[in-house]
């Protein structure tokens, strides 16, 4: 998720001393701040806000940004009234009906507890804008202590009449009754809110509307606290891919609706993205439902896998960049599908309609989106539902605030939880949405919507004598007229019609993660890569059996190494499998990265060993290699293919009953 504050209405004042920014790099929504990357929200500090969407942002300085729905500067909606004077009284009524969230947050921060910044915009699921105009209002009477601050009591006013006097279920204040002839009072009863538990001390209102789960919730403390500590041990999130964490909480409330509103057993589950950890989460509390995550990021990928190894369960990974699309094995797979996707109108878009694309029960199967806006801009998240609604799906409900960020405080960090039930029409124009997509989708960074285009590939990149059969990607007009193309998109999906020794791929910003697979997707002896960039690193290790990789500039030189011999005579290693052997099954697998990966695994194995049925091909290669499945070589994550080495190694001596 990821919005900071759209408005565009200028420079807002932080209202506590030095402290560090709230969290960026965490998981979830689009949109961290940039900032220091801690996991723990902190005080405001001084600085500036950057960035765009979810990200939060740290104290005084202008807040700039597209906010999180898309557009920004002036112009966007915005509040008229913060400086209209009168008192935090006349504040309060400026806001009319939506008042009832400033209500709250007076209430919050008269019953007692110490609050951070981060913390009561969390709390109050209101944007840090708004939260910081209404702390001006009663600064003077602000008690602090360090980067925290609390009212001696709400104001009298602050509850409707039918709310005052009502019975406290909290007790009293954690530091005594207000003081005497305090003009606060009446602190209203704690109320479970939609996004966590309740700290000590008064809530915001007896009034707050019906959780879906909050009498669920308690008795799944023990999975809260593992969700807690998985989140924090978990990558950091990157802000080029909008990444800010969800509460432990969060995701177990989400999994916790999912078993409340479906039936699990047997059922299928598409994470589409997951930096939040839904799918352990889900995975935990209902071991029946099978899981697959599909993630552009290969560090939470490895993560993911690695916890549902170690914790048994059944949650598989997949590689995908979905601007390039889903991968084979999660298509038409799914029962339902749910994605917190960047929070622009690109981004919904796209990853609604790649869930779509996921589910295989085409008319009882559903998809949840997490999606938030601030409050001041409605224009914004109108476009993101205008962008679901050409994707021609039924809101069946939109649960608000329901889920909540460690960021994002320009939204409140918080984001709604939509379920969506697909129609007829919805596969159609999902493969249009899909078919037009562009790589623009995120809030910052260069794959974000208001980044400069990449500048257009040229044949200065090919080197001298070097002229490709096919070119890939996109190219100018200009540039090999009469030569072949072909999209990106068509590359991964299926083998080219021809068998070209010379390719040319043009790569734009932000697809650089595509690299290996775009180069493993052809068995062309030499390959010419142009980037937006020089690269930073070299994928060798991955290509190492394929590719000899050279670089130079933004231009990368890929020249296919020549297959092993096949006469089986090099020295045996520690396992008794020749090395010779590992080279000739690895080298036939990744030769047919487009076919399943199980599949020319057993029969390579087959030919090598000479020992064994095709049934028990399969079941050694099950054995040593439960990942492998139905997956192909291209949506491997990193991390397996770096294990398939061993792996292949493994079967040369796993006895034939090994499955």
């Amino acid at each position: 998720m990821e919005p900071t504050d759209p408005t565009g209405l200028g420079a807002s004042t932080a209202l506590t001393g030095s402290g560090t920014s709230d969290v960026s790099g965490v998981s979830g929504p689009p949109g961290a701040s940039a900032g220091t990357g801690d996991r723990t929200p902190a005080g405001t500090g001084a600085g500036t806000e950057s960035g765009a969407g979810r990200g939060s942002g740290t104290g005084t300085g202008a807040r700039t940004g597209t906010g999180h729905g898309a557009g920004h500067g002036a112009g966007a909606e915005g509040e008229a009234g913060d400086e209209n004077g009168g008192g935090v009284e006349a504040f309060v009524a400026r806001a009319g009906v939506d008042g009832r969230r400033l209500r709250n947050a007076l209430t919050a921060l008269g019953g007692g507890r110490w609050w951070t910044l981060a913390d009561l915009v969390r709390e109050t699921a209101t944007s840090r804008r708004t939260v910081e105009a209404l702390l001006r209002e009663v600064d003077g009477e602000l008690e602090r202590s360090g980067d925290r601050f609390r009212l001696p009591a709400p104001p009298a006013w602050s509850a409707p009449a039918r709310e005052e006097g009502a019975p406290s279920s909290d007790g009293p204040r954690a530091d005594g009754p207000a003081p005497t002839g305090s003009r606060v009072s009446n602190v209203t009863p704690a109320a479970p809110r939609a996004g966590g538990t309740a700290p000590a001390g008064p809530r915001a209102s007896t009034l707050a509307p019906a959780d879906p789960v909050a009498h669920l919730l308690p008795d799944r403390a023990d999975l809260v606290a593992r969700m807690d500590e998985l989140i924090a041990k978990a990558p950091r999130g990157r802000h080029t891919l909008d990444h800010v964490a969800a509460t432990g909480e969060t995701v177990v409330r989400r999994a916790l609706l999912l078993d409340a509103r479906f039936w699990l057993d047997g059922a299928r589950l598409l994470c589409v993205g997951d930096h939040d950890l839904t799918s352990l989460a889900t995975a935990m509390l209902h071991p029946g439902v099978e899981v697959t995550v599909v993630d552009v990021d290969e560090r939470i990928l490895a993560y993911i896998a690695g916890e549902a190894d170690r914790l048994g369960l059944a949650v598989r990974t997949r590689w995908a960049d979905l601007r390039l699309g889903l991968p084979a094995s999660a298509r038409s797979w799914a029962d339902l599908a749910i994605t917190d996707p960047p929070y622009t109108p690109e981004g919904v878009g796209l990853f609604v309609a790649r869930c779509a694309e996921g589910l295989r029960d085409r008319e009882q199967g559903r998809i949840m989106l997490a999606y938030g806006a601030s409050e001041r801009t409605p224009a914004l998240a109108l476009k993101v539902q205008q962008a679901l609604s050409q994707l021609n799906l039924v809101n069946e409900a939109i649960y608000p605030d329901f889920n909540r960020y460690f960021g994002a405080e320009a939204i409140g960090s918080a984001a709604d939880l939509y379920v969506l039930r697909p129609t007829t029409k919805t596969w159609p124009a999902a493969a249009a949405r899909t078919e037009t997509s562009g790589t623009a989708i995120y809030t910052q960074g260069p794959q974000s919507v208001e980044s400069a285009s990449s500048p257009a590939a040229s044949a200065a990149g090919f080197g001298e004598g070097f002229v490709p059969e096919v070119l890939v990607g996109e190219w100018p007009r200009d540039v090999l007229p009469k030569a072949p193309r072909a999209r990106l998109t068509t590359w991964l999906a299926k083998p080219y019609a021809s068998d070209p020794a010379r390719v040319a791929i043009s790569v734009p910003a932000g697809l650089e993660a595509a690299l290996p697979r775009l180069l493993l997707a052809t068995r062309a002896r030499e390959v010419r890569v142009t980037l937006a960039t020089a690269p930073k690193d070299l994928p060798r290790d991955l290509l190492a059996p394929v590719y000899d990789l050279t670089a130079e500039g933004a231009s990368v030189r890929a020249v296919r190494v020549a297959p092993p011999a096949g006469d089986g005579k090099s020295a045996t290693n520690a396992n008794g499998a020749h090395e010779n052997d590992t080279a000739r099954i690895l080298r036939r697998v990744l030769d047919n990265a487009h076919g399943r990966l199980a599949n020319t695994w057993r029969e390579a194995l087959i030919k090598v060993r000479g020992d064994l049925t095709k049934r028990q091909a399969r079941a050694v290669v099950a054995a040593v290699a439960p990942w492998a499945g139905d997956v192909t070589v291209l949506e491997l994550p990193a991390h397996r293919l770096l294990e398939l080495r061993a792996a292949v190694e493994s079967s040369l001596s796993a006895p034939a009953d090994a499955g």
